[in-house]
């Protein structure tokens, strides 16, 4: 790990195979929404999956976060965590927010879902694109909202009584019920629409793609990364040893998912093509957090500043595809290679703008106000002295 700078001049420790890893992501995403006008081929690949990415991703970092703690006899405090996570995600969205809801032009469709369910973050729950599209792509963030709150939940209730089973069940009782709920769901209302076009794919995004009970496959693959790392080391040592080897499975594994995933509505994407994912994106992950593998060696020139940008640039590209269409297709072939070109130098100028006069001020003030690490204290009493790495001895190697 060496230190890189990033966009603003501070200084940050970064793992250059993670920086690759979300630059990736949100490039993926921004691929999937980008006008067909652009693309050099007539079909377009499944590039929606850089959200199932994004999952695995904060998966890890946020379950590291609260889990590291445990792992050094601590208690995380969760009053701290909320916070930090408030001022990294909530200035940069309200003010998104906020010019979505005053300047109507802003809007890459003219309906909006109602103010309350953008700030109470449930606008991905019943989301109809159909009659409230503009900014619907904050469902992710709203998916990634219910896990800050339902993480700690579950890491405190684990950790008072760690143990291979509760993994196990735990584990087990996500991944089937995920299973089933999109099972069901398809059958009972994607399954007795026969006629494909827009009815199918909006049926399909509310019920299936968009709710947070459907898409906890990613979550969950990046929280058991965290938990391996950090309470069963020697395990993760001895995994992470095949850098290159994850690197080339988890490609095998993606190249399967995205075959699969073709068809975004089909049956086969919404049973078995998010777990799949969740796991190929997983062995990325571990991939680049193995010292010997290329994604981790290998520093890629921009990976840093899209990391970076990545949270700005997923807030504001589609309403800034909108306007570009809006005020510059007049003059300018937005069209091709060199339609992409205006697009791509659009997302850095609007992304830059914000993360360096709202993201990065907060962050700053959030780092001066509660300082860089996740505060900690020591353990409750009502935990007994439990060593968590002597509860989960059965999965030493």
């Amino acid at each position: 790990m060496t230190p890189a700078k990033v966009i603003g001049g501070t200084q940050r420790e970064r793992l250059h195979g993670l920086d690759l890893l979300r630059t990736a992501a949100i490039f993926l995403v921004i691929v999937w929404h980008l006008p067909r006008t652009v693309y050099p081929f007539q079909w377009r690949p499944a590039t929606w999956a850089g959200v199932d990415l994004f999952f695995v991703l904060s998966g890890y970092l946020i379950g590291s976060q609260l889990m590291r703690p445990y792992a050094k006899a601590m208690r995380p405090s969760y009053l701290d965590f909320f916070l930090r996570r408030a001022m990294r995600i909530l200035p940069a969205y309200l003010v998104v927010l906020l010019i979505y809801f005053t300047i109507p032009q802003f809007r890459e469709q003219s309906n909006l879902s109602p103010w309350w369910k953008f700030l109470t973050f449930t606008q991905n729950l019943g989301l109809d694109a159909h009659t409230a599209g503009a900014f619907s792509h904050a469902w992710s963030l709203c998916v990634e909202e219910h896990f800050y709150l339902l993480l700690p939940i579950i890491v405190y209730w684990f950790m008072r009584r760690p143990s291979l089973m509760k993994v196990g069940i735990l584990t087990a009782v996500i991944i089937l019920l995920g299973l089933i709920a999109r099972s069901f769901l398809w059958m009972r209302y994607i399954a007795p629409i026969s006629t494909p076009g827009w009815r199918l794919g909006n049926e399909y995004l509310e019920t299936i793609y968009y709710p947070t009970y459907t898409r906890l496959d990613g979550l969950l693959v990046g929280v058991l990364l965290a938990a391996t790392k950090l309470f069963k080391p020697a395990w993760w040592t001895k995994i992470t040893s095949h850098g290159n080897a994850l690197l080339g499975a988890g490609a095998l594994i993606l190249i399967i998912s995205f075959w699969i995933c073709q068809d975004m509505f089909s049956f086969a994407t919404a049973v078995v093509g998010y777990p799949l994912l969740a796991a190929g994106f997983g062995l990325l992950v571990l991939s680049s957090l193995s010292q010997g593998s290329i994604l981790a060696k290998h520093r890629v020139i921009g990976a840093t500043t899209g990391a970076t940008l990545a949270y700005s640039t997923y807030l504001t590209h589609k309403a800034v595809m909108h306007l570009d269409q809006q005020y510059l297709s007049h003059f300018l072939p937005l069209e091709g290679l060199f339609g992409l070109a205006v697009y791509g130098l659009s997302f850095l100028v609007v992304a830059s703008a914000l993360y360096l006069f709202v993201e990065r001020p907060f962050l700053k003030l959030r780092d001066k106000i509660l300082g860089r690490q996740l505060r900690t204290s020591k353990r409750d009493p009502r935990f007994e002295g439990v060593n968590v790495n002597e509860a989960l001895r059965p999965m030493a190697t």
